[in-house]
């Protein structure tokens, strides 16, 4: 029985990393290696910002949520489409004026250079610790398949990601994202279907069972300005305010997302695939909190006893209730998951190490070089990714700690953005000033609020800071770097 599912896992592995090292022979250019060409289709890239946003932790963790509590993650669902909206209408016309490899070179244009290695920088440090608790989080399903160690079992799919990424690029992460959604929705309603079979009673078991735990409840509209307050997670106002900030500032600052929107053939093409890509994540975000409810009334009604590690419970529930061969279909489409989003974390960080400190060093040059050295540049970053999920094993609830540390440091980064972008008296020494502040914000109140609050506070306190230091130090605006001709 095992030996075919994990015949199926092996297939799919061997059959992504070859489809994925295809592309290698259409990567000639930097454009090509880190922007795909500008080729790729809207519905391509909607696919691929989509994975880029999940991972293994929104997999095994947003199940997790609703088998032990409810629907209110969904709050936040809401917020993402309000920042998507904001993307579209105040950061976009701005990366398509010109042709741009990074969402740092924006703040060189407006503040100056060591601004640019300032944000840059952050978004380094804010992905690998981000992605290292990600890289963990798919140490737990392997392990549940292989049986293996930890170590063994990141250093496999670190492997295999790093493999196809280093060959094809941006255009290899965006067709192979589109690959791995499919195979992880397909999964996903799959595993639904065979839940809901084997619970006792069926759906209108399971229904009762949510109406008399309120299981299905979403929204909190509860509004204080209590500490208590700012300590919940998920209400409707930590959610819409908390969500529209972070997707603000992990969509449009960080180069994980902002390479993919980048990669549009046109700013139009940019922003279709930024809105559509909401319908999808709030049909998956819905999708797996349903799975997570089918997980506890089976629990529940079968008297068996649950993993007493919540991230284990879907991943575990798969491997030894579905059917042969399934079981392997549904751990490859988690693996899937994985696998999509590390390798997008690889060519963001390359291309910002690349773009944001290397290039700019010695931009006169061959493309051939730089070139070589994105793709080493991208095994650095495995190698720093793997060590970060070993240590990761020790950071908590894997989706929380996951937004947490990232909300973090995207408060800072949002906030000078908006600083440069709806200011003009602020120069490079206040929009340092104000990210600093940003960070020390954030920092000092992170354990009296709940995470969701983290980019909202951060982002706050670096525009007023950044804006008062303007109107203190009266320094002279950056010269603005002459916008290069899109081709």
């Amino acid at each position: 029985m095992r030996a075919i599912d994990l015949a199926v896992i092996a297939a799919y592995l061997v059959a992504i990393t070859w489809f994925g090292a295809r592309f290698k022979k259409n990567q000639e250019t930097l454009k090509d290696y880190f922007l795909g060409g500008r080729g790729a289709p809207w519905w391509a890239i909607a696919f691929s910002i989509v994975s880029a946003e999940t991972s293994t932790l929104t997999v095994i963790g947003t199940p997790a949520l609703s088998f032990a509590g409810n629907f209110a993650f969904l709050q936040l669902v809401f917020g993402y489409l309000l920042g998507r909206i904001v993307i579209a209408v105040l950061f976009l016309p701005q990366y398509f004026r010109g042709e741009m490899f990074t969402a740092y070179e924006l703040m060189q244009r407006r503040f100056g250079r060591r601004v640019r290695k300032f944000t840059a920088a952050t978004f380094l440090v804010l992905r690998a610790l981000a992605e290292g608790v990600r890289v963990f989080a798919i140490s737990l399903v392997v392990s549940i398949v292989l049986g293996t160690g930890e170590v063994v079992s990141i250093a496999v799919i670190v492997c295999l990601t790093l493999f196809y990424t280093f060959e094809g690029g941006m255009t290899a992460v965006i067709w192979t994202d589109v690959v791995q959604m499919i195979l992880y929705i397909g999964g996903a309603i799959a595993s639904f279907f065979l839940i809901l079979h084997l619970t006792p009673g069926g759906w209108p078991q399971v229904m009762d069972l949510a109406h008399a735990t309120h299981k299905l409840q979403v929204f909190d509209f509860r509004f204080s300005l209590t500490s208590a307050f700012f300590q919940r997670s998920y209400t409707f106002w930590a959610g819409l305010l908390g969500g529209c900030f972070l997707v603000t500032a992990s969509h449009g600052t960080e180069q994980l997302m902002v390479q993919r929107l980048l990669a549009a053939k046109n700013e139009s093409d940019s922003r279709l695939a930024l809105l559509s890509s909401w319908i999808v994540v709030f049909f998956q975000f819905a999708l797996f909190l349903f799975i997570g409810l089918l997980l506890y009334a089976y629990y529940k009604n079968t008297g068996q006893s649950a993993p007493t590690v919540p991230e284990r419970t879907y991943p575990e529930f798969i491997w030894r209730h579905l059917p042969i061969g399934l079981a392997g279909l549904v751990m490859a489409a988690i693996l899937a998951a994985a696998m999509s989003n590390l390798s997008a974390a690889l060519n963001a960080l390359a291309s910002t190490t690349i773009m944001d400190f290397l290039k700019p060093l010695r931009p006169h040059y061959l493309e051939s070089y730089y070139l070589t050295l994105a793709r080493w540049a991208t095994v650095v970053w495995g190698i720093i990714l793997f060590s970060v999920g070993l240590l990761a094993r020790h950071w908590g609830r894997v989706l929380e700690a996951g937004l947490s540390i990232a909300s973090v440091l995207y408060g800072a980064l949002l906030g000078v953005f908006l600083l440069g972008m709806l200011t003009k008296r602020p120069g490079e020494w206040s929009a340092i000033i104000g990210m600093s502040a940003g960070f020390a914000a954030t920092l000092l109140l992170r354990s009296h609020v709940a995470f969701t609050w983290y980019v909202l506070i951060g982002s706050s306190a670096t525009f007023a800071a950044g804006y008062l230091s303007g109107l203190l130090l009266r320094e002279p605006v950056a010269p603005t770097v002459p916008t290069p001709a899109a081709p």
